[in-house]
């Protein structure tokens, strides 16, 4: 292995990382108010907007992430009523398609986590807040979903992980982000291994970073279920007799 043409290929790919990044934070920005839109409906919901939500998910959830990319950029386009809309500024760039298949799918994926989290607390707590005079709103928000966020934040942050690989999919749709702009420069230079080894290592290195992130979370939100240290010698028992 060329280690002198590796290093210049990490900075040749580093110019990605912007991009690569960008995509990830709007997608989980937008997927989020999706997911906790869908969840709501499917969890309080009439039966009519339930229904529609289990579609959205059965759809996005059962369909390749990449089909769903080529559909919106390639598909939407051949209709003239989406060429002639107010909306078509947007969607013919391959930014903006982008942004839409993942922030649509990670959606999908994060409602059932949002979903799972929140039937997690028990009726009986939001028994006992009401019990203690709280509003509904109010329990939801002091007893509710502090509970369902500590639950659903390990699986979230798997999906993080995923989303943040799912970006390499941009690349397909003439994005140069991390991917692209190395299957562009294995066609000039025919070095696979150096090249896809490199952008690994990159992909790599953020999603560290995101672990130590969410960890970092779940940390600070399940302190309470940690043993507090009181910092007293433990008991002599030599003199007693009883046992340690």
């Amino acid at each position: 292995m060329d280690f002198p043409f590796l290093w210049q290929t990490v900075r040749t790919l580093s110019a990605g990382i912007p991009l690569t990044l960008l995509l990830a934070t709007l997608s989980v920005a937008i997927g989020v108010v999706i997911a906790i839109a869908i969840a709501a409906a499917r969890l309080w919901g009439p039966r009519a907007l339930q229904q529609a939500a289990k579609f959205y998910v059965f759809v996005f959830r059962g369909t390749p992430l990449l089909v769903q990319m080529f559909l919106i950029y390639y598909g939407l386009g051949q209709f003239e009523a989406v060429r002639s809309s107010l909306l078509w500024p947007v969607l013919r760039e391959p930014f903006w398609c982008a942004i839409l298949a993942l922030s649509l799918n990670t959606g999908a994926y994060g409602s059932e986590i949002v979903r799972g989290g929140l039937q997690s607390v028990s009726h009986g707590q939001r028994e006992a807040a009401r019990a203690c005079g709280m509003s509904p709103w109010l329990a939801f928000r002091r007893i509710v979903l502090p509970q369902a966020v500590r639950q659903a934040l390990p699986a979230y942050g798997n999906e993080l992980i995923l989303l943040c690989k799912a970006t390499s999919l941009a690349s397909m749709i003439t994005l140069m982000e991390i991917t692209g702009l190395a299957a562009k420069l294995i066609s000039d230079t025919y070095r696979v291994i150096e090249v896809f080894a490199a952008a690994g290592a990159i992909y790599l290195a953020i999603n560290f970073v995101l672990t130590r992130i969410v960890a970092f979370a779940d940390h600070r939100l399940t302190a309470h279920l940690r043993p507090v240290a009181t910092g007293k010698p433990a008991p002599d028992t030599r003199l007693t007799g009883a046992k340690p």
